[in-house]
């Protein structure tokens, strides 16, 4: 296979020998548990007014049950992801599967806010790797230059999780309660979490070598350094560029069903269903985005960033003129056409961690990118519009967030000035690998 001839694409293309359609199968199941995981996670969002209510709940309170699964995803995404490229990735994507659904299961059953926050937590344990572990695989299944649209596509299953979770566990919870709510989210999660390692085989996305040609493009991840994730300043800044602008996205999705139900009077329900809207049309914007990156960039690897920047910029303004409008069919709509930028930078900034780190580490890359996007953005998001919502209400915390943005957008400027010479070092760094690795056999 001929190497392309752009600094984009320093690592070889494992992906291009997998047959097609089994890479979709991997795909469809990898995204459907990522459904459940974000199902799991957001359904609570759902039922924010019903504990507040039943628990007589503090905001800040409500935005710690969000922000304490956000917050074990960040500081347990790095080593359960090393752990996962080292021991098979798999077997431990069946495994957290079933432990964040029997923690979810637990949700429901929790009798007092203690326990409930004891139950989120375990579901953040079971939830800290996916994302990393699952995009990893997924890419790991598809040619290199469909990485943008893949990793836009992928996590863009954490939106329509999310849209489901909410108009799902909305509609439950109106009928037959909040418990109910959970329970249905936990097995769906744990009849996907017993399917996956029966249709997904390790050997299969790692096709055997050649006989005659041993692969020494691609280390083995034990021997590539770690400091691979970091030795960049353009990676440093798609880490951080990324975990800033998903403040504000993360942020939107885990309050707005307690915004309409204390702004618009809506019933759990009826919030559930709007709010899942409104996530569902971030969630196509994520993809859309991927794929414009993909199409714009294919020549010009460096435009990526341009791209991050235009997101960023484009969801601060119109999310901030939004929170400005008075209450309304005007105000839900500029919010959605925010929320199709807010989340658009994950499809660029994937596709560049991806370029930027050495392919047998990819998903300890992408558990280094799901920290930054957790600590701060989806775990620090909640809280600190929880209590600045305590503070100065709701609406006014809402008028801060979007300026987080302007933040993501300076980083990403700072990146760009060192991309090409990154993802240029990266290359040579494979390129010498594989000669050493040539010579020892």
């Amino acid at each position: 296979m001929a190497y392309h001839s752009l600094p984009d694409h320093g690592n070889d293309d494992p992906g291009a020998r997998i047959p097609r359609r089994y890479a979709w199968v991997v795909f469809g199941l990898s995204f459907g548990l990522l459904l459940s995981d974000y199902m799991s996670r957001q359904v609570l969002n759902a039922v924010f007014p019903l504990l507040k209510q039943e628990w007589a709940l503090s905001d800040a309170r409500l935005g710690l049950l969000s922000g304490i699964v956000a917050l074990m995803v960040g500081l347990l995404t790095f080593p359960l992801s090393l752990l996962a490229d080292r021991f098979g990735r798999v077997k431990s994507l069946a495994l957290m599967a079933g432990v964040w659904s029997l923690a979810t299961l637990a949700c429901g059953l929790a009798q007092q806010y203690p326990q409930m926050l004891v139950a989120r937590f375990f579901v953040g344990v079971g939830e800290a790797a996916y994302g990393s572990v699952g995009i990893a695989v997924v890419l790991s299944v598809f040619p290199k230059d469909m990485r943008a649209t893949l990793t836009g596509a992928f996590m863009a299953g954490g939106m329509f999780g999310s849209v489901l979770g909410m108009a799902l566990g909305g509609a439950v919870a109106a009928h037959l309660g909040w418990r109910w709510a959970f329970a249905v989210m936990a097995l769906f999660g744990l009849a996907l979490a017993l399917l996956y390692p029966i249709i997904v085989r390790e050997k299969r996305i790692s096709p055997p070598v050649r006989p005659d040609q041993p692969r020494i493009d691609a280390p083995p991840a034990a021997r590539v350094p770690l400091r691979s994730l970091v030795n960049s300043r353009s990676v440093v800044g798609a880490y951080v560029g990324s975990g800033l602008q998903l403040f504000v996205g993360g942020t939107v999705i885990v309050w707005i069903p307690s915004y309409l139900n204390r702004y618009y009077a809506m019933a759990t329900d009826v919030a559930g269903g709007v709010s899942a809207i409104i996530v569902l049309v971030s969630g196509i914007g994520m993809i859309a985005c991927g794929m414009l990156s993909d199409r714009m960039c294919r020549n010009a690897p460096q435009h990526k960033f341009n791209l991050a920047i235009a997101y960023s910029l484009g969801s601060c303004a119109l999310l901030s003129l939004a929170f400005a409008l008075p209450h309304g069919t005007p105000q839900l709509v500029m919010i959605a056409l925010g929320m199709v930028l807010a989340a658009g930078t994950s499809g660029p900034a994937g596709a560049m961690v991806a370029n930027l780190t050495p392919l047998p580490i990819h998903g300890t890359a992408f558990a280094t990118l799901t920290l930054a996007n957790n600590l701060l953005g989806l775990a620090a998001g909640p809280l600190v519009t929880g209590l600045l919502a305590d503070a100065l209400g709701l609406a006014k915390a809402f008028q801060l967030v979007p300026l987080v943005s302007v933040m993501a957008a300076a980083v990403f400027y700072f990146a760009k000035r060192h991309y090409l010479t990154d993802v240029e070092h990266v290359g040579t760094h494979a390129r010498g690998s594989a000669t050493v690795m040539q010579a020892q056999t």
